[in-house]
Parts: structure tokens; C-alpha cells; sequence
């Protein structure tokens, strides 16, 4: 872009870059890396107590970190086990307002029963806190949301403190690599892992990713799909019962084989 800025200012002929015998290095996409359930086990179990729920609303429901700073007690529908997600707390020049959540795309989620209880049980210790931020920018109307989690002192959670001072030294005292791959947004990763595993379709996944494109959910998880081979047998062992064999025992086997 830079150079051909500089064709466009005559600074310069032309773009160097576009000649035919320059190659354009292939972006090598990296895979995302979901997290055991043991290292997620661990892991919730080095956050404080007041926080610990946020990786329950992010590999329980694959909120992204802002969604899951700005969840109420107001959006868990009273009729259904849904969580509608409505919003986001965003970080705008070091000011904190309330925004739609990504791409302006509201949803919902099924909301598991051990989700809905550790939230239930978060709210009984922490008690949901009335916060008044800005609403969609700086100079937005003040917009007032009962929030999960806030600051011990009342405070919204701002990524650029929660990152540093509560994430991290939670990685690094479950000995997990300190790096990108392992930030917040792993957990949304590692939900969509449980769910691929379970034969959730693709389509549904990227509903309840809020993705605006399908197509992007599959290049992003495709690796995590479960292969032919491994739905072939699963099937056939639903079909079957994976235990009939020893059930029958080795002499019913036996008379099977022979037959």
C-alpha cells in the first residue's frame, strides 16, 4: 500500500511488488488450539473466586471476553434455558462503553444447566452490581445493566486490567505457555471443540459463535471436525451398545462368530 502510494505521488514509476517474477509469500494460517478439559479444570480453579464464572460463560457458551464482561442477569430467559447476548463491555481509547456485541449481531445461546447453576451460585456470593457506561460510543446515552462481573470495588472489567492482573498470572501459575494461543479467547476454541466432538453441525456452531459466515466457522474448525472413520464407529457402537459383547459374554461372541 505504501508504494503504491508512492506511484500515486510520483515518487516513484511503479510498484516493485508487481512485477510477475515477485512471488507473494502463502499466508499459513495458524490452527487454534482447544483446551483439554483437565487444563480447563485447572486452570478455572487458579482464577479468584469472583471470576472463575467467566470461564463458564466462555467455554460453556463461547462468549467472546467482552460478551462475557457484560453479562446480566437480565438476559437469562425466565421461560427457556437460553442466554441472549446483547452486548459487550469495549475498551474505546481507554474509556470503557457498553457496544452491541461484534458486527452488531445479537443472539442466543443454549444455556447448559451447569452453567446457569455456577452463575446461580456466583450471584449468591457476588452479588450482580448496577453499572452506567456509555452506549455505543463515548458520547452515547448512559445506559444502565446489572452485571455478573464487576471489580471487587464495583468496577466494570476492562480487558486491559483483566489480561495483565487476573489472566495471566492464572496462566502462568497452571503452568500453561504465556503466550497468544492461550488468551481468552481459547475458551470460545475449546467450546467449539466440545461441541464438534458431540456432532453439533457447523451451521449451529456458527449461530451460537455469533460468526456472520458459516464458511468462516468451518476454515476456522475444520481440524477439529471428527473424521469419517471415527463417526462410522461411534455409530456403529450406538447401534450396537458398546458394552454388548460383555454383556452377552465371550461364549454368546463365540456363538455370533460361528453363526
Amino acid at each position: 500500500m505504501i508504494l503504491n502510494a508512492a506511484v500515486d505521488d510520483k515518487k516513484i514509476v511503479s510498484n516493485p511488488f508487481s512485477a510477475k517474477s515477485i512471488q507473494r509469500p502463502r499466508h499459513i494460517a495458524t490452527k487454534v488450539q482447544p483446551w483439554p478439559v483437565d487444563r480447563l479444570t485447572a486452570f478455572r480453579a487458579k482464577l479468584p473466586d469472583r471470576y472463575r464464572v467467566a470461564v463458564d460463560l466462555g467455554a460453556g457458551c463461547g462468549l467472546r471476553q467482552g460478551e462475557i464482561f457484560a453479562v446480566s442477569p437480565d438476559d437469562l430467559d425466565a421461560t427457556r434455558p437460553i442466554l441472549r447476548v446483547v452486548r459487550q463491555v469495549k475498551l474505546v481509547r481507554g474509556a470503557l462503553i457498553f457496544a452491541p456485541p461484534k458486527g452488531g449481531k445479537t443472539r442466543e445461546v443454549p444455556l447448559p444447566t451447569s452453567v446457569a447453576r455456577r452463575l446461580g451460585d456466583h450471584a449468591k456470593q457476588y452479588a450482580p452490581v448496577e453499572v452506567t457506561l456509555p452506549w455505543g460510543t463515548l458520547t452515547g446515552d448512559p445506559t444502565t445493566v446489572t452485571l455478573y462481573l464487576t471489580t471487587a470495588d464495583g468496577l466494570p472489567l476492562s480487558r486491559s486490567k483483566f489480561n495483565p492482573g487476573i489472566w495471566k498470572p492464572a496462566i502462568r501459575a497452571t503452568d500453561i505457555p504465556d503466550d497468544r494461543r492461550n488468551g481468552m479467547h481459547v475458551l470460545r476454541h475449546t467450546y467449539a471443540s466440545v461441541l464438534l466432538d458431540a456432532g453439533e453441525s457447523i451451521k449451529a456452531l456458527s449461530t451460537y459463535l455469533g460468526h456472520a459466515d458459516p464458511g468462516f466457522t468451518l476454515r476456522t474448525y475444520t481440524h477439529l471436525l471428527p473424521t469419517s472413520e471415527d463417526r462410522t464407529r461411534r455409530a456403529i457402537d450406538a447401534a450396537f451398545g458398546e458394552d454388548q459383547a460383555a454383556e452377552d459374554g465371550p461364549e454368546a461372541a463365540d456363538g455370533l462368530a460361528t453363526a
